[in-house]
């Protein structure tokens, strides 16, 4: 068995072993392109390929910060697992293992002082392992000193035939009473919306809805919560994958948290999908507290993910 790095040559054979081991993430190679190539901190010297008598056999990539993340920067002692995957007809060989500490010595090497697995930003292709589709891979990290943290949980809803509550009715009326509004957003409001998300919410929020404005999508995909006073003190939105059907994030100021208006803002907002035709609600990670507050409101969990992080030594 021999482990090279990446080269454009293997793209066909990556992509069709994706398929057949990451069975619940399933790809194309635009995907895979876009995901993974056209990353701005993709590095072929830490994409790792094994091969079998010329047979693609594993696949690695690691990431180590070349460029800044927002407020984040490059988190100099921070590196990533993206992805990995072995042919099951090779596991139990050390495939893995070997490709894992070929890249946690390149991790190291580069100055990362703690792995962790999947959960890149911003173009993470999950976010953490799957304790669940991929429960071999779970004793597999552990078994390489990975530890794991918080849950993560991706959640999905059929909005066919979705129509506002009486409840909501109700409670949206007390809340217009109150002088909240709740409307699309619109281009004057711009640069208050991007002030806002970063500073309650942080810069990949700020960045949501800085592409949505780029990309000429604000208008139908941003809904704003405005206050007695005209601003701004909350919002949701959508697509920011391309997808229209993927929702989030959402939020709230904390000073407006004891009104009940993030309650309000997702099921007005569920309703604005369902007059667009949009029949299905889903996104791709929220947490303990999230996924009390969507389960309240219909939205089941479809996937769990666990983070595991590594700390390297010496």
């Amino acid at each position: 068995m021999n482990i090279v790095t990446y080269g454009q040559e293997y793209e066909q054979a990556v992509v069709a072993l994706w398929n057949r081991e990451l069975t619940a993430d399933p790809i194309i190679v635009q995907k895979f392109r876009s995901q993974v190539l056209l990353d701005d901190n993709f590095d072929s010297e830490l994409c790792y390929i094994a091969l079998e008598e010329g047979q693609v056999v594993g696949f690695l990539l690691a990431t180590k910060r070349k460029f800044p993340y927002l407020e984040r920067g490059t988190e100099p002692e921070r590196g990533w697992i993206n992805v990995m995957f072995v042919d099951r007809r090779f596991q139990r060989r050390g495939i893995g293992s070997q490709l894992l500490d070929t890249a946690e010595t390149a991790l190291k090497t580069r100055g990362a002082r703690q792995i962790t697995l999947a959960a890149y930003s911003p173009s993470y292709v999950f976010p953490g392992v799957d304790v669940e589709q991929y429960a071999a891979a779970v004793k597999f990290f552990q078994r390489h000193g990975y530890v794991g943290g918080k849950m993560a949980y991706s959640m999905c809803k059929d909005l066919h035939g979705y129509r506002l509550a009486e409840e909501t009715k109700h409670r949206l009326e007390q809340a217009q009473e109150a002088g909240y509004r709740f409307e699309m957003f619109t281009w004057p409001y711009a640069v208050e919306l991007l002030n806002y998300a970063r500073d309650e919410f942080g810069g990949g929020w700020k960045r949501n809805c800085l592409l949505a404005m780029q990309q000429n999508r604000a208008e139908d995909c941003i809904f704003l919560v405005l206050d007695q006073d005209n601003r701004i003190c909350g919002f949701c939105t959508r697509m920011i994958d391309g997808n229209p059907m993927r929702f989030g994030p959402i939020g709230v100021s904390a000073t407006a948290r004891n009104h009940g208006l993030g309650g309000l803002l997702f099921d007005l907002y569920q309703f604005e999908m369902a007059k667009r035709g949009i029949c299905h609600l889903y996104f791709v990670s929220t947490d303990d507290p999230g996924r009390r507050f969507y389960e309240r409101h219909g939205v089941r969990v479809f996937r769990t993910f666990q983070d595991y992080r590594k700390e390297l030594t010496g």
